[in-house]
C-alpha cells in the first residue's frame, strides 16, 4: 500500500516536464475550457470547416475570386498576427517616430525640458495618463527633464486632496518629476510682470460686466463687428493706480480685471484682449490671505514655462488658438521664449470623464467614490488592478498625433489583457463553489503538488498545494442532465481535474429542497479514461490552504457607448449590472505566495517588492479573468476585482 501511494504521489508532481496530460493541455479560447491538445485540435477544424462554409455561400451571393483569394490571405495572416501581439512594441516608439519626432527635430536641444502642469481641482483621468507620458516619456527620451508643475491660481476650487493624488499617479506610472513647482511660487514675479505689461502700454484695468464683452467680441454669432472697450484707453499711470486697487482690496470679485491688450481685429478669439487677472475672495492654501487678486491660466502659463526654461511645452489640440496669445505675451515681457505644440487628446467611449458628472456619480451613491473601479480616473483604474506598465502601453500603441482619439473601453482593456497574459502568475479559483467528494481518493487525501506559476514562463516559478478528498468546482462546471454539446462534468460523465492524477467521474448529486441548488456531488477517478475532452479547475478543502474570499466582477458601468446622449441624461443610462458579487468564492493556496512576492508584474512605479499596493497583487484565475487584490481587503477577508475578462465577449460568467 505505501508503495502505491508513492507511485500515486510521484504521478501529482506537476513542474512541466512531468506528466502527459499536463503538457498537452490547451485552452479552448472560444469556449473558456481547458482540453486536451487532441480535442482541441478537433474543435478548431470543425470550426474552420463551418466558417469556410459560411464564406463560400457569401461568395455565391457577392463574391468573386478575387475576393475569396482576399479571404483566404486574411485568415491566414491571423496566426502570425496573435503572435507579434505577444511581444510588446517598442516602448519609445512614439518618441522616434510621428508627431512627437517632429517636434524635437524642430528644435533640437539639449537638453529638453518639459512640464506636466495639471489644475489640482479634481481626481485625473486615463486622459492625464497621455499627457503625463508625453510629457515626462519626452524628456526621459532625450535625456532631460519634466517639472510638475501644479497650476494653483485658483483657490475657490483646490484642494490637498489633489495635489497628494497627483503626484502620487505620477509617480505610480513610473515617473520622477525633475521638480515639484507651483504656479504660486510666480505669484509675485507674475504681478511684477504684470505691471510690466501694464507699462507697456498692453494692458488695462476693465470694469464691463459678461454682456458687455460679449458684445465687444462681436456679439451673438459674431453678429456685430467686434470694438475694443473704452477702459482701455486710461492712461498707463490710470492702470496702475487701478490695478494695484484691485490688488489692495478696492474692488469686489467680478468688479475689475485686468485685461491684456491685444489685437481685437484678429480672428483668433485668443487675441481678443484677454483676461490676465482677477479678484477672488479666498484664501490661497499656500499663500493665504497674501493676495486677493490671481493671475489666469492664459497669463500664466506661458509665462511659467519661460521663468523654469522649458523647451518644448506639450500641450493639448484644445489650446491649438491659445499658441497666438502663448507666443504674444511671452514676446512682450520676457527674453526666454519656449516652444508649445499640441497633440491630440485621449478620450474614451462608454463612460463620463468630465469632473461634474463623476462628483455626481460619487455624491449620489451610483458608484463606492472616486476611486471604483468601475469610473476611468486613474485612481480607479489603479484600484481595479490594471498596471501601470499596461497603460503605458496602450499609449504607445495608440501613437502620438494631431487627431484626438475615441477609443473604446475594449480597446483599452484588450492591451490590458495582452500585457497580462504574459507578466502574471495563474490560480485557480471558483467563482460558486460546489463540494465534490471523490470516494476513492483516500489515498491522495493531503498530497502536496508542485504547480507553476505560468506554463509559459518557467522563470515565475512554482508553488505548491494539496490536493484533498473533498474539492469544489464552479457551479457551472456541473449539469445534472447531461447533453452532447456540454463537456464539463454530469451524471455518469468524466472529466478531467486540472493537474490531477485521474479524471474523476460523477456518481451522484444531492440538492437543497427549497431551492433546487445542487448542495454537493460524489465521484470517483475514472482510471482507465487517460484523455478525457476537457479540464476543469478546483480548489482543494479550506483545511488544505485554500481561502474564501470576495470577488466582484465589474462591467461597464453605462449601457451605452454615449451616456451623455442617453435618453434622459447619463444617470438613466446606468449598467444594473455594472457589479456582481460572488460572496463566497475560493481561491488556491498559490495565492499567498502570489500576495508575498507582489507586485506582479514587477514595471513602472512597481517596480520593487513591496512597492506596490493591494492592487499589485495580481493574477489569472484560470477560466475566468484576471483579478486584483482590493483595498477593501483585511486579513480575514480577501476581496477581488475584476481587472478584465480573458477574452473580449467570450466572459464565462
Amino acid at each position: 500500500m505505501a508503495d502505491a501511494v508513492t507511485e500515486a504521489a510521484a504521478k501529482l508532481q506537476l513542474s512541466e516536464p512531468a506528466g502527459e496530460n499536463v503538457t498537452k493541455l490547451q485552452l479552448d479560447e472560444e469556449t473558456g475550457e481547458i482540453v486536451s491538445k487532441g480535442e482541441l485540435k478537433k474543435r478548431l477544424a470543425k470550426r474552420a470547416k463551418k466558417a469556410m462554409k459560411e464564406k463560400n455561400k457569401d461568395d455565391k451571393v457577392a463574391g468573386t475570386p478575387s475576393d475569396l483569394l482576399k479571404a483566404q490571405a486574411s485568415a491566414t495572416a491571423k496566426k502570425p498576427k496573435e503572435k507579434a501581439e505577444d511581444t510588446p512594441m517598442d516602448p519609445d516608439a512614439m518618441f522616434k517616430q510621428g508627431f512627437l519626432n517632429d517636434v524635437y527635430n524642430e528644435r533640437p536641444v539639449n537638453p529638453v525640458t518639459t512640464r506636466f502642469p495639471p489644475e489640482p481641482n479634481g481626481f485625473l483621468h486615463i486622459g492625464h495618463a497621455k499627457a503625463i507620458a508625453v510629457n515626462f516619456g519626452f524628456a526621459k527620451y532625450h535625456g532631460g527633464n519634466c517639472y510638475l508643475r501644479f497650476d494653483d491660481t485658483n483657490p475657490e476650487a483646490e484642494e490637498e486632496i489633489y495635489f497628494t493624488a497627483i503626484e502620487e499617479m505620477v509617480c505610480w506610472l513610473g515617473f520622477s518629476p525633475y521638480k515639484i513647482t507651483y504656479s504660486s511660487d510666480n505669484f509675485q514675479k507674475l504681478y511684477d510682470t504684470a505691471e510690466k505689461l501694464i507699462n507697456l502700454g498692453k494692458a488695462y484695468v476693465c470694469h464691463c460686466g459678461d454682456d458687455e464683452i460679449k458684445l465687444q467680441r462681436g456679439g451673438e454669432k459674431g453678429s456685430q463687428p467686434r470694438f475694443r472697450c473704452t477702459h482701455a484707453d486710461r492712461t498707463v499711470e490710470e492702470n496702475l493706480a487701478e490695478f494695484r486697487g484691485m490688488r489692495d482690496g478696492k474692488y469686489k470679485p467680478r468688479e475689475a480685471f485686468l485685461r491684456m491688450k491685444q489685437d481685437i481685429t484678429d480672428g483668433n478669439p485668443q487675441m481678443w484682449d484677454l483676461a490676465a487677472y482677477r479678484v477672488l475672495d479666498k484664501p490661497h492654501h499656500r499663500t493665504g490671505s497674501d493676495w486677493r487678486i490671481y493671475p489666469t491660466y492664459d497669463f500664466t502659463h506661458c509665462l511659467c514655462d519661460s521663468f523654469e526654461g522649458i523647451t518644448h511645452s506639450l500641450c493639448t489640440t484644445e489650446f491649438f488658438l491659445s499658441r497666438v496669445s502663448y507666443e504674444w505675451l511671452n514676446k512682450q515681457v520676457v527674453e526666454y521664449q519656449p516652444m508649445q505644440r499640441e497633440y491630440g487628446r485621449l478620450s474614451m467611449t462608454g463612460t463620463v470623464l468630465s469632473k461634474r458628472k463623476l462628483k455626481e456619480l460619487v455624491d449620489k451613491k451610483f458608484v463606492r467614490g472616486w476611486d471604483d473601479p468601475r469610473l476611468y480616473t486613474l485612481i480607479a483604474v489603479k484600484r481595479r488592478g490594471v498596471p501601470p506598465g499596461a497603460i503605458l502601453e496602450f499609449v504607445n500603441e495608440l501613437g502620438v498625433t494631431t487627431s484626438n482619439s475615441l477609443i473604446q473601453i475594449s480597446r483599452f482593456e484588450q492591451t490590458i489583457r495582452r500585457y497580462l497574459e504574459r507578466t502574471v502568475p495563474r490560480l485557480m479559483m471558483v467563482l460558486d463553489p460546489v463540494p465534490v467528494v471523490i470516494e476513492d481518493a483516500d489515498e491522495f487525501d493531503g498530497t502536496s503538488l508542485t504547480v507553476p506559476f505560468s506554463p509559459r514562463n518557467p522563470a515565475m516559478g512554482e508553488h505548491t498545494i494539496k490536493f484533498t478528498k473533498t474539492v469544489y468546482i464552479d457551479r457551472s462546471d456541473f449539469r445534472e442532465v447531461d447533453s452532447k454539446d456540454y463537456f464539463r462534468l454530469a451524471p455518469g460523465k468524466t472529466v478531467g481535474l486540472l493537474q490531477a492524477p485521474f479524471p474523476i467521474k460523477a456518481t451522484s448529486f444531492t440538492t437543497d429542497e427549497a431551492t433546487g441548488k445542487v448542495t454537493e456531488i460524489r465521484a470517483v477517478f475514472d482510471r482507465e479514461t487517460k484523455k478525457p475532452k476537457t479540464y476543469i479547475q478546483w480548489v482543494a478543502a479550506e483545511g488544505a490552504g485554500s481561502r474564501k474570499c470576495e470577488v466582484r466582477i465589474y462591467n461597464p458601468l453605462f449601457l451605452s457607448e454615449n451616456p451623455a446622449s442617453a435618453e434622459g441624461g447619463y444617470l438613466n443610462d446606468i449598467n444594473p449590472e455594472s457589479e456582481i458579487v460572488y460572496p463566497n468564492a475560493m481561491i488556491e493556496s498559490g495565492f499567498d505566495e502570489v500576495k508575498r512576492r507582489a507586485p506582479w508584474p514587477e514595471a513602472a512605479g512597481e517596480d520593487g517588492l513591496g512597492k506596490g499596493g493591494p492592487e499589485s497583487v495580481r493574477f489569472q484565475a484560470m477560466r475566468v479573468a484576471y483579478f486584483a487584490l482590493d483595498s477593501d481587503s483585511t486579513d480575514d477577508k480577501i476581496i477581488l476585482n475584476r481587472i478584465v475578462s480573458l477574452k473580449e465577449d467570450k466572459e464565462k460568467n
